[in-house]
């Protein structure tokens, strides 16, 4: 097969080194974008007279044919031919004729696949940040539904203070949220199209760059050739945004991992996202909540593999920029599935409130409570924190609850408590309490729940 660049070769190219250099196999899945953005330039150089009107005709229409049997599956990509953009414009150039070899007048393959994966990468931002939202609004009704809830929450995975359910799954959803955020600022930096800029200088013909970033919905338009074919900082901060988005999921899944256990009881996740044993017929597994851990590993490495692969580049395309496409779509693809199947999830899980609030007795979550208790009699919050350091050693040493302590107890360790001390006990009263901004009451929680779903909507 004669290649589309072979006019400078004699001998033909060593088939390890086909193999080697062939990216038809993981980039054909551009050509949707690559082929949108051939019809557009096709179109301006038409209307710029660069080439015939007629011949851009024929160009698109071929195009269009082309797309819908790649839409079908019915169109057979070569590796022979390198990659996604020789297939397309070999097809079209076997069909049409000599009108398909003007294509490529005015453009590079290094401009025509930074243009195809920033719009492929700006699709996969508006993908991302549906399936964020959708998230958000699994976790924001799951919070609504059990509302009353309250559960220990943890430092160090420590009881340290009682808290609403829903407050705790409202952090998730401020979790998602900034990814959310985050995308949509890298979606900003990635809707600039590079094409025009050739392969690296730009290009001597009359070009309408601004014609064809209107029809591809670009916002803006690269300023320095040099640096649009040569820029992937773009792929690096989708993979970055797209692990921590699975850092979150991890968090997610890690609690529903502990709280699946029967040592907390907390939850029972549905059956259709849980697995069993091949030997142990008993078995229950988050099998799902594992595999969304797990697969955090692999977008690090997506990351980090564009990193590495960056690192060392001169000015300005070097063919070592075929290598970023795989990690790119791994990470793409991960971040989708592993949002989608968890958002899936979370309507399918019980709460076991009883197993929850029974929790809250054990580990001491009154403490807090009663320094302040104490400081608010007037003694200084540093004595006051030793008094209950105190409380909680002879409690442990006992056995005792600060629920089984009489009047005549407390006063042992200070006079400064009163006959009202029981009433400040109950984590009711102590969620009730935290009424601050940003706290777990809930008039708080109520209030951040229903701005969370103002924002979703």
């Amino acid at each position: 097969m004669k290649k589309l660049w072979g006019g400078r070769f004699e001998g033909k190219t060593d088939a390890l080194v086909e193999q080697l250099g062939e990216s038809v196999s993981f980039d054909a899945r551009l050509a949707p974008w690559d082929i949108r953005g051939s019809i557009a330039h096709a179109r301006m150089l038409g209307d710029q007279s660069i080439i015939p009107k007629s011949d851009a005709k024929k160009i698109i229409a071929g195009l269009k044919k082309i797309d819908i049997e790649i839409e079908k599956d019915a169109f057979t990509f070569r590796t022979d031919l390198e990659d996604v953009h020789m297939n397309i414009e070999s097809a079209l150039t076997e069909r049409i004729g000599d009108a398909g070899k003007r294509l490529h007048t005015g453009r590079s393959r290094n401009d025509q696949i930074a243009t195809d994966m920033r719009m492929w990468c700006r699709d996969q931002i508006d993908a991302v940040q549906s399936l964020l939202i959708d998230l958000q609004r699994a976790l924001s009704t799951m919070a609504d539904t059990h509302f009353q809830v309250i559960l220990p929450g943890c430092t160090h995975l420590q009881h340290a203070q009682p808290v609403l359910l829903a407050h705790h799954l409202l952090a998730y959803v401020e979790m998602f949220h900034r990814d959310h955020q985050r995308f949509g600022e890298l979606r900003k930096r990635v809707n600039v199209m590079p094409l025009g800029s050739a392969a690296l200088a730009g290009t001597t013909y009359p070009i309408n760059r601004k014609q064809v970033a209107a029809e591809l919905d670009f916002d803006s338009l690269s300023v320095n050739s040099m640096d649009a074919v040569s820029d992937r900082d773009y792929l690096i901060e989708f993979c970055s945004n797209a692990a921590l988005v699975m850092m979150h999921l991890s968090r997610f899944s890690e609690e529903l991992i502990l709280w699946s256990t029967q040592e907390y009881n907390y939850v029972v996740i549905g059956d259709a996202f849980t697995t069993g044993s091949s030997i142990m017929p008993q078995k229950k597994n988050p099998d799902v909540a594992e595999l969304v851990r797990g697969k955090v590993g692999r977008v690090y490495g997506d990351l980090t593999a564009l990193l590495t692969l960056m690192k060392g580049l001169p000015m300005t395309y070097n063919r070592d920029l075929q290598e970023d496409k795989e990690p790119v779509f791994d990470a793409s693809d991960t971040v989708q599935l592993c949002l989608a199947v968890v958002a899936k999830m979370i309507p399918t899980i019980k709460v076991n409130a009883e197993a929850m609030l029974e929790a809250t007795q054990e580990g001491f979550l009154e403490a807090t409570d009663l320094a302040d208790y104490l400081t608010a009699k007037g003694m200084p919050f540093r004595e006051s924190h030793e008094v209950v350091g105190k409380m909680v050693l002879h409690c442990t040493k006992n056995k005792l609850r600060f629920t089984d302590l009489t009047l005549e107890t407390f006063q042992s360790f200070s006079s400064l408590f009163k006959s009202d001390i029981q009433a400040i006990l109950p984590p009711a009263h102590i969620v009730k309490e935290r009424n601050t901004l940003g706290g777990t009451s809930p008039k708080r929680v109520r209030a951040a729940l229903k701005k969370a779903s103002k924002r979703l909507n």
